[in-house]
Parts: C-alpha cells; structure tokens; sequence
C-alpha cells in the first residue's frame, strides 16, 4: 500500500523532467527551419544594401544549406561521441554568435562567412535535438509523440518564416537575424535543467567529410559563379575538377573505409535509392521555387516584403496543417501511394506558375504555389517511413542522417541550379520559366521511377 502510493507521482515527476529536454529539442529544431526560410524574402533589401549580382543573394540562401546538409552526418558521430547536450549546446553558441555576426555584417561577403557558421551550428544542434528526445523517453508511444512536437516545430517556422522575414524586413533586415538571439538564449537556459547525455565510443570518418564538403562546396561554386564567369573558365572547369576528385575520394572512403558515413551496402537496395532521389528532388524544387518567387514578386512585380511573405503563406502554412493528414492517408492507402501523388501535385504547381504571364493578379500566383507546398509535404513522412522500413532497426539512425542530407543537398543545388538559370536566360521571365518546367520534367521522372520500382 504504502509502496504504490510512493511510486504513484513517479510518472508525473518524469514528464516535468522530460519537458525541459523537449523545449530544447523544439527551440532548436525552430530556429534551424526559420533561417532556412526567413532570408527569402529579404534578399532584395539585402542586395540594395551591398549591391552585387544574383550570385551573391544565392550564396546568402545556399551557404547556410551547404553547410548543414554537408555536415549533418558528422554532427550525429559528434553527439554520440562528447553527448547529445554537450553538442547540441555547442551548436546553439555558435548559431547564436553567427546569428549576431550577420545581423551585424558590414558587407555581403562577411554576411555569407556568417551564414556559413550559421549552416555549420545548424548541423550541430539538429541531431543532437532529435538524440535529446530518444535519450529522455523511454516509452515509444510518449517518445512518439514527442518527435512529432518536434517536427511540428519546425514545420510552425516553415509556415511562419516568409511572413516574419517580411514584417521585419519592413523595418530592417538585420532584424531577421537578430530574433533567432532571444530564441536560442531561451533554449541554452532550458538546457541547464537537462540532465548529462551519455558520451559513446563512435569513431569519425574523417577522410569521407572532408571529402564530402570539397566535393558540395566545388559543385555548388561551379553552379553559381559558372553564371557569372562562364562554364568554360578556367577558374570554373578548377571547381569541376575538385569536386569530381573529391567525389572519387569520397566513395572510395564508403568503400574501404573501417567506418563509412554512408555503408555501401545501404545504397545497394533499389528502395533506399528510390527514396533518396525523391527526397533530392522535391527539396531542389521546393526550395528553388521560394528563391525564385521570392525575387519575382519584389524584383518583378514590386511587393513589398510583407506582401511577399503574405503571398507564401497559403503554401506554407498547408504544409504544417497537412502534416498529421499526410500519415493518416499512408496508412489508409499505403506509402507510394502519397509519395507519387505528392511529386505529380508538386509538377501541376511548377506548370501552373511557369504558365502565368508576367502580370498575373498577385493572388492567382499565389493560389498556383499551393500544390508546390501541398505535394512536397505529401512526400515527406512516407519517404522517410518507407526508407526505415527497408534498413535493420540498428541502421536507422544512419539512414536518417542520410535521407536527411540528401534533402538538404537537394535545396542547396536547388536554389545554385534556379539562380544559374535566371542569370543566363535572355530575361527573367524566361529563366523563371525554363526552371519550373525542366524540375516538373525531373519531378516527373521521379514519380514515374518510384512507380516502375514499386510495379518491380
């Protein structure tokens, strides 16, 4: 009698310990999604204060990208070897000094070396986050639920990013940096109440990410500045050559290397490739869409910020309000499904704006972004189940890590491969449209594989 009503508020007392390790999770995974998305729609304020061409508005977007696909497998070796709190409090200083650091930029290249370190603190706190959840709940279900708090997160940021970024651009655009200081400060305090993690034996594939950042950072630099210099300089034809040699360094580290980031033996069934090319190609699409639209409503059609935030959000807010629906109809229907449903939506949208003229009414491009948002956000979780359910339960974590990447990879060159285009096209119009019909071509091809593997 006496021991059941001591052990009675045992569970109560292990949620109040449990919400200080969700709040960091949740804040961290917050102020990561935002300033993947906020920068957008300052990019034209940004340019009329320091000038330069579209190559230097796409290194602001790209950097921050770059850096955080390209070292997001390190960042999961990281927080298992010195602890999930330890690295993700690292992270966060960083994010935050960087987040000063480009509020305070006096020019565009200390604003992209900013960026930079911000895309690096990104990478450190989003794996720790997630590693946070797992260490504090035990019971699947609550740990369940958890995760989804923490996707819903960052899923709030995604919907509330472009409308943010463009009240304050309104005012300053320095300001959209200076909000993620009392947001990550909020998250360093509530990460003095988590307990210790534990640190593990998890050895660095050293050669593998040095060779995988040479590799994204030469390609994504022969994408942008081949615009600017041509294809054919010297300086370009260097970056292809490094990045082609980087590449060969790379696979032979996965291939022989005693602790590969991605194990060969991952990538040799047919579904983890499936799922790994949709995840590239949506995020390439996504994120090029909100590069482009965001310079052809200020650039283009002369809204300001702040409508141009307002114009996103039928498209962005869908995707956080869809989330939940999107896993209910998985299960009802199965995973492909959604996912070929997802990526053919996405391509009606991409035709859809490349169709308007110029001077279409503000509202109606906006209403043609909405299957853009909706098809992506279709793709997402039966992707990432579907990628689960084909690797051993002890593999997981590295198959996240690596669908992950490949999604953030897919929005970098997304946003390089967009902003290339318009740089070369006759006119902005043109560009704008060779972009969305060549990935609704992709997109397209990519449904069409998901099917024939799936018929297979």
């Amino acid at each position: 009698m006496t021991q059941s009503v001591i052990s009675a508020p045992a569970p109560a007392a292990d949620r109040r310990r449990a919400l200080p390790a969700l709040g960091v999770a949740m804040l961290g995974f917050f102020v990561v999604a935002l300033d993947a998305q906020v920068v957008n729609v300052a990019l034209p304020d940004i340019r009329g204060d320091f000038g330069g061409g579209l190559s230097g508005l796409q290194w602001v977007v790209t950097i921050y990208t770059l850096m955080f696909s390209a070292l997001l497998m390190f960042a999961g070796t990281l927080a298992d070897r010195v602890g999930a709190s330890r690295a993700y409090g690292a992270g966060m200083t960083l994010f935050l000094l960087a987040s000063a650091a480009c509020g305070l930029a006096p020019t565009l290249p200390v604003l992209i070396g900013a960026r930079l370190l911000q895309g690096i603190g990104a990478a450190l706190i989003t794996p720790p986050s997630l590693a946070l959840i797992r260490e504090t709940y035990d019971d699947p279900i609550r740990r369940a639920r958890a995760i989804a708090l923490w996707a819903m997160g960052g899923s709030v940021a995604a919907a509330a990013g472009p409308v943010v970024g463009g009240a304050l651009a309104e005012f300053d655009w320095r300001l959209i940096f200076f909000l993620n200081l009392p947001v990550g400060a909020a998250a360093l305090l509530l990460l003095t109440k988590v307990a210790r993690s534990p640190r593990r034996s998890s050895p660095f594939d050293w050669v593998g990410q040095i060779a995988a950042v040479f590799a994204l950072g030469a390609v994504t630099f022969a994408v942008i500045e081949g615009a600017r210099f041509g294809y054919g300089n010297p300086l370009i034809l260097g970056a292809v050559t490094v990045a082609l040699a980087a590449g060969v360094v790379f696979v032979r580290a996965q291939r022989r290397g005693a602790h590969p980031m991605v194990p060969p033996s991952m990538l040799r069934a047919p579904v983890v490739r499936v799922t790994l090319m949709v995840a590239f190609m949506s995020m390439a699409a996504f994120y090029g869409v909100v590069f482009v639209q965001s310079l052809y409503f200020q650039q283009e059609r002369a809204a300001s910020p702040l409508t141009t935030g307002l114009l996103f959000l039928p498209m962005t807010a869908l995707v956080a309000v869809l989330n939940p629906v999107v896993v209910r109809v998985a299960e009802r229907f199965g995973r492909i499904l959604p996912i070929i449903a997802g990526q053919l939506t996405m391509v009606v949208g991409l035709v859809l704006l490349a169709a308007m003229h110029l001077d279409a009414p503000l509202w109606l491009v906006s209403v043609a972004m909405v299957p853009v948002g909706v098809g992506g956000s279709f793709t997402v979780p039966p992707v990432t189940a579907l990628l689960l359910d084909a690797v051993p339960s002890e593999a997981a974590g590295t198959a996240s890590g690596v669908l992950n990447t490949a999604r953030q990879m897919g929005g970098s060159l997304g946003v390089a491969v967009f902003g290339a285009v318009l740089a070369t096209a006759p006119s902005f119009q043109q560009g704008l449209s060779i972009d969305l019909l060549v990935a609704a071509g992709l997109l397209a091809a990519t449904a069409a594989a998901t099917l024939r593997w799936h018929r297979r």
